[in-house]
């Protein structure tokens, strides 16, 4: 009896997971239209960010101290952080982390409220012109 009381259960839960899968299979075809002029605006736009110096940015810095700090500070910043990259700076006497190459202070801000839950003494700055 036992058997055949396995072999049912089993035949339900088969028919039922093959029910379900194919019951919310879906299938659609995906078409983009899109103005042809905005590939050559993208180009423009690209042109105009290769002019930009690095000094006309905003930037956030993260660390400032010691060597062995600051290659601390780097390794956290990029483990939790992944979507700017940390580089270190040395302005004597401190090395410093700085993150983010931000075109507005808008952006600026929002990437910063983000780090400050991390590290709370980070604030926003415009490197000076060399």
């Amino acid at each position: 009896m036992k058997p055949l009381h396995m072999k049912i259960s089993f035949l339900i839960l088969f028919s039922f997971l093959l029910t379900t899968t194919y019951s919310y299979s879906q299938q659609g075809n995906v078409e983009i239209n899109q103005d042809k002029h905005i590939t050559v605006l993208l180009d423009l736009k690209k042109k105009m960010n290769k002019n930009e110096t690095s000094y006309e940015r905003y930037k956030i810095q993260v660390y400032s101290g010691n060597r062995s700090g600051a290659y601390n500070a780097q390794k956290e910043f990029s483990s939790s952080f992944g979507d700017w990259y940390p580089s270190m700076q040395y302005e004597t006497p401190n090395f410093k982390i700085w993150a983010g190459n931000f075109r507005t202070r808008l952006e600026a801000d929002r990437a910063l409220k983000r780090i400050k839950r991390k590290f709370p003494n980070a604030f926003i700055f415009k490197p000076k012109k060399k």
